[in-house]
């Protein structure tokens, strides 16, 4: 040992048994080598003790006693029968003889203890056995060696497939904290089990299992690791039903268009699970979603009718999520009034009413831009804090980091900077245990505008950067291309230079289709004419991104810097004048007409409609 690098240790740390060979020479046998030690402990147990032993080492992570009993006490084929009744008294006896780990019985320091106890199924609370990582390996040899592996590996996969479809309904009701812990304290078990079942090429087990914990993965702070395992299974060949299929892509799609994504990609998506869910009228509520996805892909004048079917499903939480998307879509295409409102208040009334916090979140997200649309950036910031109270509860910390980003703006446009500094810093600090790359680009993008803000132009490209990176590029994805292209427009001191990068963002943001983010950049536009001295074409583009919008923007400050610069530039005549015209006029053919470009013949703005639709995230208002 002493004569080995750390790097050269960590290659061996694999392979335990034969890097531990050392020690005295005068020791006994037994304790020469650590794998004669567990040799020798094995060696003393029953044979029942070494059934239960052996096929525990299928977990990950620990397990319940429920889970245990039904893996341990299985007789499947070619398995030494053992009965369930057995098994509680062989843990007390195998944990006793210090082979298994409970959280009574752990050992200080050691992160591979057993956990705390949590309820099973039936809400009872349980003791978790774990073992030592040492031992599971050890473990796992004498399993494979018995011939037991693949039908341990498969009794085990059914039982949490079983308990993740048990738990699954229960995530969008008042219940849900309670079933994300039960899941929560078997991630481990879920993760492997998924991903050993693809490794053998048990691919229907594997997307039966991701059909059912796909909502868990989504709402308990595993995003990155449910997108990922998601798309690897879902188009798997499998001997699974035409429902089962279009919820996994279904369940693709929710996770592909909540983020800064490739639009195509989450068009063919949708295509796959129409297809696959043509016929199905029943099951999970994502199949209920999925005719409303395929309609947003006709384009932005689709949106706001494509949720209205929904209003009278059975579900109460597609009807609540139907509400809020039939605001939403509104927003998106510049479609202001009252029933917008109306629309958000009563999905968050039925969200309330159901106890689903994620709903309860993203309403609460939805009427805090209204109020920040008005100017009304304190009470924003308010029910901004109220969603992150709600959400929080979940532990969905992608969803967290997203919105204190957010909050972060409103209060500095509300005049709190030292307020604004203390979501940052509470958003950053979650965001280190984040994987989720786009909840990572909204913090960015967001530090990168109050730093404009500030006037710390060095900090804002740093950040733009820093989104660009953790996303992955533009590449696909308009929304964000829009967003980093606007903002390096703001930044850039070359006015040829920002020119190029506003041009950029025009046709980027032509080829989404989405009125708000067409609004934004009219203004960066309208920002980089004013820096041009061209100050009625300045007024124009302001006005016509109002009308593209729906109504003026008070939460965006550069929206009325410029009307206040313009209006002093030009006198209240000439810019009443020009902001007359500028309502009447084509947003393309003014933001071409500045730019000396002209709008994309036939860009396809279906298939990013719907990038719009799901999450906190998507369409963000800070640019």
């Amino acid at each position: 040992m002493r004569t080995l690098t750390p790097a050269q240790l960590a290659e061996r740390l694999d392979d335990r048994f034969r890097l531990l060979t050392g020690g005295s020479r005068t020791a006994i046998p037994q304790h020469r080598t650590l794998r004669a030690v567990v040799d020798w402990s094995w060696e003393l147990l029953t044979e029942a003790e070494r059934m239960v032993l052996r096929r525990l080492a299928v977990f990950a992570g620990g397990a319940s006693l429920e889970a245990a009993e039904q893996v341990c006490a299985d007789s499947g084929a070619g398995r030494q029968v053992l009965e369930r009744w057995e098994v509680l008294d062989l843990l007390t006896t195998l944990t006793e003889k210090s082979l298994l780990l409970t959280p009574e019985r752990g050992i200080p320091g050691d992160t591979a203890g057993a956990g705390p106890d949590l309820p099973n199924a039936a809400g009872e609370r349980q003791p978790r056995f774990r073992m030592l990582e040492t031992i599971r390996q050890y473990a796992h040899e004498r399993l494979t060696e018995s011939g037991e592996a693949e039908t341990a590996r498969r009794v085990h996969l059914a039982y949490f497939t079983r308990l993740a479809d048990t738990a699954e309904p229960h995530l969008r009701r008042a219940g849900q904290l309670e079933w994300l812990a039960v899941l929560e304290a078997e991630h481990d078990n879920i993760s492997a089990a998924l991903r050993t079942a693809l490794a053998v090429g048990d691919t229907t087990g594997a997307l039966r299992l991701a059909a059912a914990a796909g909502w868990y993965w989504w709402l308990g702070g595993h995003k990155a690791e449910g997108q990922e395992l998601l798309t690897a299974v879902a188009d798997e060949p499998a001997d699974v039903d035409d429902a089962t299929r279009a919820l996994v892509y279904g369940l693709v799609t929710h996770f592909m268009s909540s983020g800064r994504n490739d639009a195509a990609q989450v068009g063919e998506w949708i295509r796959k699970a129409h297809r696959f869910s043509r016929g199905v009228r029943t099951g999970h509520p994502t199949l209920a979603f999925i005719d409303a996805l395929d309609a947003m892909l006709q384009g932005p004048a689709a949106l706001p009718s494509a949720f209205e079917p929904l209003l009278t499903d059975n579900d109460p939480w597609v009807r609540a999520l139907s509400r809020l998307q039939m605001g939403k879509m509104r927003i998106v295409v510049g479609q202001d009034g009252p029933d917008v409102d109306a629309y958000l208040e009563g999905a968050l009334a039925e969200f309330r009413a159901l106890g689903e916090r994620w709903g309860i979140s993203f309403a609460l997200t939805e009427l805090a831009n209204r109020r920040a649309t008005r100017g009304e950036f304190v009470s924003a910031c308010e029910l901004y804090e109220e969603g992150i109270a709600v959400v929080s509860e979940i532990g969905s910390a992608e969803d967290i980091v997203a919105l204190l980003s957010r909050q972060a703006q409103l209060y500095w446009l509300a005049g709190d900077p030292d307020a604004s500094a203390a979501a940052v810093a509470e958003a950053q600090h979650r965001a280190n245990r984040v994987a989720w790359p786009f909840a990572l680009a909204e913090l960015a993008l967001s530090r990168a505008e109050l730093s404009r803000w500030r006037g710390d132009t060095e900090q804002a490209l740093e950040q733009v950067d820093i989104a660009t990176t953790v996303s992955g590029g533009e590449a696909g994805m308009p929304q964000f291309a829009a967003a980093v292209h606007t903002l390096r427009g703001y930044l850039g001191t070359d006015l040829e230079q920002a020119r190029e990068h506003h041009a950029a963002a025009f046709r980027a943001a032509s080829e989404a289709g989405h009125s708000l983010l067409v609004a934004q950049v009219l203004v960066g536009i309208a920002d980089w004419a004013l820096r041009a001295g061209r100050d009625p074409e300045a007024a124009r583009l302001l006005a016509v991104s109002a009308v593209v919008h729906g109504v003026p923007d008070r939460s965006q400050p550069d929206a009325v810097r410029v009307e206040r610069t313009v209006r002093d530039r030009l006198g209240e005549a000439d810019f009443t004048e020009a902001m007359r015209a500028g309502s009447k006029a084509d947003w393309r053919e003014l933001a071409a007409t500045a730019l000396a470009v002209w709008p994309p013949d036939g860009v396809p703005a279906r298939d990013t409609a719907v990038l719009a639709s799901w999450s906190h995230e998507s369409l963000p208002p800070e640019t």
